[in-house]
């Protein structure tokens, strides 16, 4: 017998011996994660096509590259390699061609290719001059709608200095695209035999999201053709015949958005999403599935019951029903409503968040979904089941020991109900009191969920818990939730914040002494206000935030929604200077804070964070800036996303981990 349980404990460590060791996820895994995006299912149903992007380490960007999966999973296939990158797939409705865009051999402007299935290189279908936005193949496969915006002649002079910026518009900057001027983007129409390019639309307005009719004769478009485009958020429906010079017919009046046009099979209906509020500036809102008949008429509100966003809008096969992702308390699942009954059903759901929808045309759906411990993927739902094509992100897990995630519920001073995330370091022992990092998250309206978050699951592998608290103002708990923060910021959000943090503490879960807080954008935003109200937090990490709000305005993006929400600083200079307590109250605040942001970022200008860092430097209180290089709102080169989250860590570890004893050792 002690021969027998000697040989079994041998064979035992040895199996475990061979078990590779898991670790922490730490910043550098950024650079091994690769990101699926547009899933298009082929018209026979057979493939679903779709974006990959990894990174390039050398020329430390990203590269993405086109690929296939069988619908039933066992055979995946590369179709580009090219170190160009290419973008929207989407299938010929023959489904001999794949078509997407991409900008190579020198070209300046991007261009459709075509690449046949059966084998070859991809060939350039077009040669256009200005900026390919979209594209639609009609159900016929002899046109292509293209939305390109006016070609850009400033630069167009052999000298390299380039010409003045001339502004004149309301809405004049935006992030990522700089300075706006009043170029405009059209409708054509492209016949793919002869290669003749026409004109649909023109004129002073945009018009964006071109779908066909399913007898190839007409096309639905959104434009906003109000006097004054920059002053709201009016979209509406149109219809146009698919001839040069036709004339656009109108379908919706609602004053707020309607976009997202859907044809129902039999072209007799158009589904799409319309805003809650008919204001000019629309945030705190959630859309609305509708249905119009194609002619124009009355609308169907059909999930204005539900008091939850919908998004992807997809008619079945049939055309009895549509399928919608729908937000709802930390989850996103697919429902599908009946259009006889108004009957919402879910298809697929669970603590996972779905993040895409495409029909099969055999029937089903091929969709995108992250768990709280596996990234994106592309699974089928189909027969009430939901079934995993892809194993990308297989690679990308094996090695990790990822944080255990929950959701858990707390109470702000005011009785409110919040729903949060928490994340815990796996090798951690049940009952220790941990560091803990609030790390919040932007928009306002958006939520924290069950999907896979990189950047918390970053912070607990640094041997951090971790919250994500969706304060009043996210979206997923309905209207009036969302709704709760208009026009009084800094508020409500820290009060729920605060909220979290007492929930934590009491419930064993945070070391009360090594509390700290962070988020970018509107969480940056929210972690200056929360330090100049409570002092409670040993760190902060402000990313691309903003405290002396009226210095935002004409500097950043958001006019509209300040001339709307605060009102014009000239006659509402109480409101705005309230919501500028961080600065003007920094003295308040006794945390070492961390600003960062991006140098060109137009979302929320890196002043937002050199007068925060100013402001403590001039105090005395410890702070750094960080800024990075030729970066927009969101940080794109991949050495700077890791960087970033080196650089949190480490100042997190600075407060949150070392001795109060060894802080006043270094500060001698």
């Amino acid at each position: 017998m002690k021969r027998l349980s000697l040989l079994c404990l041998l064979i035992s460590s040895t199996v475990f011996a061979q078990l590779p060791t898991k670790r922490p996820i730490q910043p550098s895994d950024i650079l091994r994660l690769q990101n699926i995006n547009d899933p298009q299912v082929s018209p026979d149903g057979k493939w679903v096509a779709y974006t990959l992007s990894s990174v390039d380490k050398e020329k430390d960007k990203r590269n993405t590259d086109l690929w296939m999966i069988s619908w039933d999973g066992k055979e995946s296939v590369q179709l580009t390699s090219s170190p160009d990158g290419e973008s929207s797939p989407r299938w010929s409705p023959d489904g001999r061609f794949l078509s997407f865009v991409a900008t190579r051999n020198g070209d300046k402007d991007s261009q459709l290719w075509l690449l046949d299935r059966r084998g070859g290189e991809g060939k350039k279908l077009t040669e256009l001059k200005g900026e390919l936005e979209e594209y639609e193949w009609a159900p016929n496969g002899k046109t292509i709608a293209l939305v390109i915006r006016d070609k850009d002649y400033s630069d167009s002079a052999k000298t390299k200095i380039r010409k003045p910026y001339v502004i004149d518009r309301y809405h004049f900057k935006e992030d990522a695209k700089g300075y706006l001027d009043r170029r405009a983007a059209h409708l054509y129409l492209f016949d793919v035999e002869t290669r003749k390019l026409d004109t649909l639309t023109n004129g002073n307005f945009d018009e964006t999201s071109p779908v066909w009719s399913p007898d190839s004769k007409q096309l639905a478009f959104v434009s906003n053709r109000t006097v004054e485009p920059d002053k709201n958020e009016n979209t509406d429906l149109f219809v146009v015949e698919a001839k040069p010079k036709a004339t656009p017919k109108q379908l919706t009046t609602w004053a707020g958005y309607d976009r997202n046009p859907v044809w129902s099979p039999d072209g007799s209906q158009i589904a799409y999403l319309r805003s809650t509020a008919a204001t000019n500036f629309i945030m705190y809102d959630q859309p609305v599935l509708s249905v119009i008949p194609a002619t124009g008429g009355e609308p169907k509100l059909v999930s204005v019951a539900l008091d939850r966003p919908v998004r992807n809008p997809r008619w079945s096969v049939d055309g009895k029903s549509i399928a919608v992702l729908v937000d709802d308390d930390r989850r996103t699942y697919v429902g599908t409503y009946e259009l006889g009954s108004g009957k919402l059903n879910r298809l697929a759901g669970g603590d996972c968040a779905f993040a895409d929808l495409e029909q099969n045309p055999k029937g089903g759906w091929a969709t995108l979904m992250s768990k709280p411990q596996l990234p994106n993927e592309i699974y089928a739902v189909e027969n009430g089941e939901v079934r995993r094509l892809t194993t990308i992100q297989d690679a990308f897990v094996a090695p990790l020991l990822l944080a255990n995630v929950e959701g858990f519920t707390s109470k702000s001073k005011d009785g409110t109900q919040v729903s949060n995330m928490l994340f815990r370091p796996a090798n951690v022992s049940a009952g220790q009191k941990l560091p803990t990092i609030l790390f919040i998250h932007g928009g306002p309206v958006g939520q924290d969920n069950f999907g896979f978050d990189l950047s918390r699951q970053l912070l607990a592998g640094g041997g951090y818990v971790v919250a994500g608290v969706n304060y009043r103002g996210s979206s997923g708990r309905g209207l009036a939730y969302c709704k709760a923060i208009y026009g009084d910021w800094g508020n409500k959000e820290v009060a729920d914040i605060l909220g979290a943090a007492d929930y934590l503490v009491a419930s064993g879960i945070a070391d009360p002494a090594k509390l700290g807080i962070g988020g970018w954008s509107y969480g940056g935003i929210l972690t200056n206000y929360t330090i100049a109200t409570d002092q409670r937090f040993k760190a902060a990490a402000s990313g691309a935030g903003s405290s002396l709000q009226m210095t935002m305005y004409g500097s950043d993006q958001y006019v509209n929604q300040y001339e709307n929400e605060l009102g014009a600083p000239w006659k509402n200079i109480d409101k705005w200077l309230k919501v500028s307590y961080p600065f003007l109250k920094a003295d308040r605040i006794k945390t070492p804070t961390q600003f960062m942001g991006g140098e060109k970022d137009f979302n929320v200008p890196i002043a937002g964070s050199e007068q925060m860092y100013q402001a403590l430097k001039s105090l005395g209180v410890p702070t750094q800036l960080i800024v990075y290089p030729n970066q927009f709102h969101g940080l794109s080169v991949p050495s700077y996303q890791t960087d970033r989250f080196e650089r949190y860590l480490k100042w997190f570890d600075q407060y949150l981990k070392t001795s109060v004893a060894a802080l006043s050792t270094s500060a001698k």
